[in-house]
């Protein structure tokens, strides 16, 4: 019998399916399953690569658990290299989410960068499920480039407004930075709840774009990468200033965290 997921002890999850995103991104899927709120993430391994903190990316309700890994080193390399019918051990999930539930009846606005769309994946789809509680739900997405966007399938459904650094002939869409999508965008910033995922450089200038239409840093969330290393508050490396994100996190109030993004090399 594998041992059930836990704290300290990774239990093993077959992978089931695999899928190429981008040149150095994968989307994996396995079970079982296990119940999440969007925005915690899992310690995944595979064999002796290590162990690393990533996003669950799947819908809450589904019996499989999802994630999309980029390739950037040897654990996750690892991890992307993994074959249906294969394991992976897997701890969690930890952290807190994204405040679905808070933002029933406002207009949404999610503002995404690169492979921190997939972070905001869950809540997305929550959110488009139960349509009728929110207000508008506006996707604004940034990448580098038109062949590093991710779920091109489901930013079409979502209605989702793209924007990429570079590109070539053929691509149709805006050129620039998400902030230019943040200035033009349809919502009612007397209400609005902002999430945000990305490059802490694209949160920091998207944070005060938000501000500028209207939307204030105690509605804006943002979810943070450190060094985690054990997911339970245990060993201080993902510490940023007063708070540990692991524990404490990975989302926060931007209003109760702006401070510490400000500090240099901190």
């Amino acid at each position: 019998m594998p041992l059930p997921h836990g704290d300290m002890v990774p239990a093993p999850f077959r992978v089931v399916e695999r899928r190429q995103e981008t040149a150095d991104t994968w989307t994996l899927e396995l079970e079982p399953g296990i119940a999440f709120e969007p925005g915690q993430f899992t310690m995944l391994s595979r064999g002796g690569a290590g162990e690393v903190p990533i996003s669950m990316s799947g819908d809450t309700t589904g019996a499989r658990l999802v994630h999309t890994v980029r390739a950037a080193g040897l654990a996750t390399q690892a991890i992307c290299r993994a074959e249906p019918g294969q394991l992976l051990g897997v701890r969690g999930p930890f952290g807190n989410g994204w405040p679905t539930d808070g933002a029933e009846g406002a207009d949404v606005v999610v503002v995404a960068g690169g492979i921190g769309l997939a972070p905001l994946r869950p809540a997305i789809l929550r959110m488009l499920s139960h349509r009728e509680r929110y207000g508008r739900i506006r996707v604004l997405y940034g990448s580098r480039s038109p062949d590093q966007l991710l779920y091109p399938d489901q930013l079409r459904e979502w209605g989702a407004e793209v924007i990429v650094d570079t590109a070539w002939a053929g691509w149709q869409g805006p050129i620039g930075v998400v902030t230019k999508l943040i200035d033009r965008a349809a919502f009612d910033p007397g209400s609005a709840v902002a999430l945000l995922c990305g490059p802490e450089v694209m949160m920091r200038f998207a944070v005060p774009a938000l501000a500028r239409r209207g939307v204030p840093a105690e509605r804006t969330y943002v979810s943070l990468e450190r060094s985690m290393r054990c997911g339970i508050g245990h060993c201080g490396h993902c510490q940023l200033g007063p708070t540990i994100i692991c524990r404490d996190g990975p989302v926060y109030r931007y209003a109760d965290i702006g401070r510490w993004l400000e500090v240099a090399e901190l």
